[in-house]
């Protein structure tokens, strides 16, 4: 049952917040209920499929109105090298009279026999949402009985958007891969160094600016769940020997089930910044050699991360000391709280707060390691807030999402965006560089010089007075063809001419 299922996730153990609570608020879980008609931040049925559709040979099916579909698809910047048929909507697209009539799940597995039919994917992906659940309609027996009648993988993902925020619908993703995807198929080519990456999705295509770091050392990436994955290795990622999580609060409970399960040891690292990039290769070579991988692991891997860091503050060189003791405003979330942090300090830059909304209690202590006696940490700043910290100059500029990037424009104020929409990409050695590159070319360019320039009227010393405003107003009194400059020029010549002064 779904309810027993969401109850399940809350019970999260290797969630340390989770646990500090007692019986009674943990039952309660950790989902913030939703406001209804807001869907700012996402919710389950969006999460779900956040965590999913880079999956990218799979066949993603919205069981919903047209709306739920539309609304999801495509939102996020993830790349695929190879399949693109997680780019392709596929719905059910379910009208009144089907949810009236009880047709959602003869069309869902109509739907489904169609899909496999013309694009013959290795899985299909079915995802339930708010309408489909609150009718009833039964997605996982539906998908039960097409997977035995077509012969392939059909998973239900029980996620709708009512049962909580899109963290939670990041979990019960995981719960679908766990109970339905890995550990269904046995490669014949496991090795000792192989490894999986949970909660990376690939931005901007940056993971491949990693993954060739991996494979230099002979380590080879099983799966990369979900960015540019296959289902063939996401079905076989329980043969790897480590897990790195790259977001803890978006899979944490399926790193934790693959070590039960499995004997598979996780750990949390960050592949943004030089130093955290050399520490989640670091630990992973550690881990590797402990689970049996060659002892000469971790030596090749301190080799090359001792050439790649010389290679990359080489080329932030020019760079450190234009944005020495820049200010920067972040307001992200997540891991991107701490990993971001720790990167823009390497260059010397100042940190003036950073948000911590979406952030885990062990986020919010790497913030105050990193940020020692005053980690500036803001659950959420009203707009206004955010606009007035900028209009005053505290901060040379904002990294944010796509969301907030109006507000330093109007605050005449440099932006970059730094969430899912971005089009560069952030991660490892060269990924640290392309980060200050584009940090320094938003501060300097100068464009930002011209608009902070005082207007012509302004700098001569000369306003506009209460009678020309009143002047230029468009009123029900404008004569019939004639144009509004010319019925304004009349009407402030009978004003006077006295109307502008010095100020």
């Amino acid at each position: 049952m779904l309810k027993d299922k969401i109850a399940h996730v809350f019970e999260e153990p290797a969630c340390d917040k989770n646990q500090a609570k007692g019986e009674k608020e943990r039952k309660k879980g950790c989902s913030k209920p939703l406001t209804p008609g807001a869907a700012a931040g996402g919710c389950a049925f969006d999460g779900a499929k956040i965590a999913l559709q880079p999956i990218t040979d799979v066949a993603h099916l919205i069981h919903a109105p047209l709306a739920c579909e539309g609304n999801s698809w495509d939102n996020r910047g993830a790349a695929s090298s190879g399949p693109d048929l997680w780019r392709t909507s596929f719905t059910t697209d379910l009208s009144e009279l089907d949810i009236v009539m009880g047709r959602g799940e003869k069309k869902l597995l109509k739907a489904i026999r169609e899909i496999a039919e013309r694009y013959a994917p290795p899985a299909i992906f079915v995802y339930s949402t708010c309408v489909t659940a609150l009718i009833g309609d039964d997605i996982e027996a539906v998908c039960r009985h097409a997977a035995e009648t077509l012969g392939l993988p059909v998973v239900p993902v029980n996620a709708p958007g009512f049962v909580g925020s899109k963290n939670l619908g990041n979990k019960l993703a995981g719960e679908a891969l766990i109970d339905h995807v890995i550990g269904t198929r046995e490669p014949e080519d496991a090795g000792p160094t192989d490894i999986n990456v949970l909660g990376e999705f690939n931005l901007s295509g940056e993971f491949w600016m990693v993954k060739p770091l991996f494979e230099r050392l002979g380590i080879r990436i099983r799966a990369s769940v979900p960015g540019d994955a296959r289902y063939a290795d996401v079905a076989a990622a329980h043969t790897a020997r480590v897990n790195m999580m790259v977001c803890s609060t978006a899979l944490i409970n399926l790193a934790r089930k693959m070590d039960e399960r499995w004997g598979i040891p996780f750990f949390e690292g960050s592949f943004y910044g030089i130093s955290d990039t050399s520490e989640a290769l670091r630990q992973t070579a550690r881990l590797l050699v402990e689970r049996g991988a060659p002892g000469d692991l971790v030596t090749r891997c301190e080799a090359l991360i001792s050439d790649e860091e010389r290679r990359a503050w080489a080329a932030l060189a020019p760079y450190r000391e234009r944005l020495a003791g820049k200010r920067v405003l972040l307001n992200t979330g997540g891991v991107k709280s701490w990993s971001v942090v720790s990167a823009l300090m390497e260059v010397g830059m100042e940190i003036v707060g950073t948000s911590i909304k979406k952030s885990t209690d062990e986020d919010k202590e790497r913030i105050r390691e990193l940020m020692k006696d005053d980690p500036h940490m803001f659950e959420s700043m009203a707009p206004r807030d955010l606009y007035r910290m900028l209009a005053d100059g505290e901060a040379d500029i904002m990294l944010s999402g796509g969301r907030t990037q109006f507000i330093a424009l109007k605050a005449k104020t440099p932006w970059l965006d730094i969430n899912q929409e971005r089009h560069h990409p952030y991660a490892g050695y060269d990924g640290m560089v392309e980060l200050v590159r584009q940090i320094d070319r938003a501060i300097s360019n100068p464009v930002w010089a011209t608009v902070r320039e005082p207007a012509p009227w302004d700098a001569a010393g000369y306003c506009v007075g209460p009678a020309f405003q009143q002047a230029i107003t468009p009123n029900h009194d404008m004569e019939p063809d004639v144009s509004f400059v010319a019925h304004t020029r009349r009407k402030f010549a009978a004003m006077g001419a006295d109307d502008m002064g010095e100020c």
